[in-house]
């Protein structure tokens, strides 16, 4: 594509604008905050605020935090914005992490190619959809996600979901680093370590997201996917024919149900585990955005990123059984499994590896930004840092994790992932409900995202998003704990949580939400 980023439409001064509408460090609390009564402003030294704004004034850095875009500081809509969308969407995930959790379906919940397949497919699309639906209050709000949530939630409670959301963020980071890690180790035959590996994908991450949106669009959006998607059709190709299409799901039909029924709502949880992040991007499109075309094209790069990536895995991991170099492979590393199916093509191979295992950065770098715009919502401390710092501490943080699990990929993924769904799936139900029900006579008011006097007083939302864990721990199967309910399907346990925890909320909410604005007002 050759449309310019968000940031670089012709005509238009986008750092100029981006750098006006920041806030100065030694002014960053005075704001609504202030007068909601939650503190004075903060005073900075002034050698300090100077030094922030030389950072700041780099060229290409992104100087804003979480304070609201404001309908003048956006930008033109256009058909080229809105396929930017898809391929923003497309880039990231079309991504080795991907690829590992289609490997679980036949490798660790025993399902055979087709019962893996249409698993991931419909909880694909239906996990796309949530962080679809979530991603359309960019454009109207001009707020990131966890802001927008403030909305939902309630100034205070919306704190909790943007703790597990950084805490998501940093988990799939530590998984990015470990799978890049891998591959790049397994191309140099063992040469080089994982933890190398882990260093080179967490620093070159650290790099793009410290600048942030403008980088950011234009390494998404323009050229990450481009040698993914070839190398993986490359992958296809050469790992195709040990494919085993053919293999069947093992264990009795209540196994088989469980197997089911659990990596289906692991396969929900990848995509959905997007959705308390997906606004953050869209913040700089028009208020005018289309609200059904901003949801059909985030779910359109989502779904076919998704799909085409894990049927690979999928594929890979039914091939183990009967082909014995990836066993072997396995035995080592899901890194391995994905090299190993490159093995036919020589060193050329080992170049189409070192392709992907760098393509994890696309599925690290918007995560990363989340997570440190996520710290600044925390409160009027968390703003005080700017952006790119809290992006130094976040890396920090998943690289030490990375090096530490980079034995455990599996276990995390099949424990961390469907543990992080159970939260964004009842988080969503709760702002579906608000907004269905009770919005269209409220209304928002857009400029209320600091004063949480203003916004909802959040106990209706805290309650129910309580129970509804409450309904995801006696639904849940993890290799750790199997709730009371979840061990009664199949002899060996399936996981429900996602759905339990759903069900509790969608029940509790409304009532609890009519007693508060009854209540409160608001």
């Amino acid at each position: 594509m050759n449309h310019p980023p968000l940031h670089l439409l012709p005509g238009r001064k986008s750092e100029d604008i981006e750098k006006s509408a920041a806030v100065d460090l030694a002014s960053r609390t005075t704001s609504a905050e202030n007068v909601s009564g939650l503190g004075a402003p903060i005073p900075i030294p002034p050698k300090l605020s100077r030094w922030n704004r030389t950072i700041e004034s780099l060229s290409g850095l992104e100087a804003r935090g979480i304070t609201r875009v404001l309908p003048a500081e956006r930008h033109e809509g256009s058909l080229s914005r809105y396929i930017q969308m898809a391929l923003l969407w497309f880039s990231a995930n079309v991504t080795a992490n991907n690829l590992a959790v289609g490997m679980l379906g036949p490798l660790v919940f025993h399902l055979g190619f087709l019962d893996s397949a249409m698993c991931s497919v419909f909880g694909i699309l239906l996990g796309a959809s949530a962080t679809a639906y979530m991603s359309t209050w960019g454009a109207r709000s001009g707020n990131r996600t966890m802001v927008v949530a403030r909305y939902f939630m309630g100034y205070w409670p919306a704190k909790l979901t943007t703790f597990l959301n950084m805490i998501l963020m940093v988990g799939y980071g530590v998984i990015d680093c470990i799978i890049g890690g891998q591959i790049l180790s397994a191309v140099s035959g063992g040469g080089m370590s994982i933890v190398v590996g882990i260093v080179i994908v967490a620093l070159i991450s650290w790099l793009v997201a410290v600048f942030g949106m403008t980088i950011f669009h234009v390494y998404e959006s323009r050229w990450a996917w481009i040698p993914q998607l070839i190398v993986l059709f490359i992958l296809v190709g050469s790992a195709g024919p040990s494919f085993n299409s053919s293999l069947q799901s093992i264990g009795d039909s209540g196994a088989v149900t469980a197997g089911r029924l659990s990596f289906f709502s692991l396969q929900l949880s990848v995509p959905a585990s997007w959705a308390a992040a997906s606004s953050d991007f869209y913040v700089y499109y028009p208020e005018t955005t289309k609200s059904w075309k901003c949801f059909a094209m985030t779910v359109t790069g989502l779904f076919l990123s998704f799909c085409f990536v894990n049927l690979i895995g999928i594929g890979l991991g039914s091939g183990v059984a009967t082909n014995a170099v990836w066993e072997e492979a396995n035995d080592v590393s899901a890194g391995a499994l994905i090299v190993a199916g490159f093995d036919g093509l020589k060193g050329f191979g080992g170049f189409c590896g070192v392709i992907v295992a760098l393509g994890v950065i696309s599925n690290n770098i918007p995560g990363t930004y989340a997570a440190a715009l996520g710290c600044q919502v925390l409160g009027r401390y968390g703003k005080m840092v700017p952006r790119y710092l809290w992006v130094c501490v976040i890396v920090l943080i998943y690289f030490v994790c990375a090096i530490a699990g980079r034995e455990h990929l599996y276990t995390i993924f099949q424990n961390f992932l469907a543990l992080m769904g159970y939260w964004i799936m009842i988080f969503v139900s709760i702002v579906l409900e608000e907004h269905t029900i009770f919005r269209p006579r409220l209304g928002f008011d857009w400029t209320a995202w600091e004063d949480k006097k203003r916004l909802p007083f959040g106990f209706a939302a805290l309650t129910a998003f309580l129970v509804g864990w409450v309904g995801a721990i006696i639904g849940m199967a993890q290799t750790w704990y199997i709730g009371p309910v979840a061990e009664k399907i199949g002899g060996i346990g399936a996981d429900i949580g996602t759905w339990l925890g759903i069900a509790f909320a969608l029940v509790l909410f409304p009532p609890l939400r009519y007693l508060e604005l009854k209540k409160f007002g608001r």
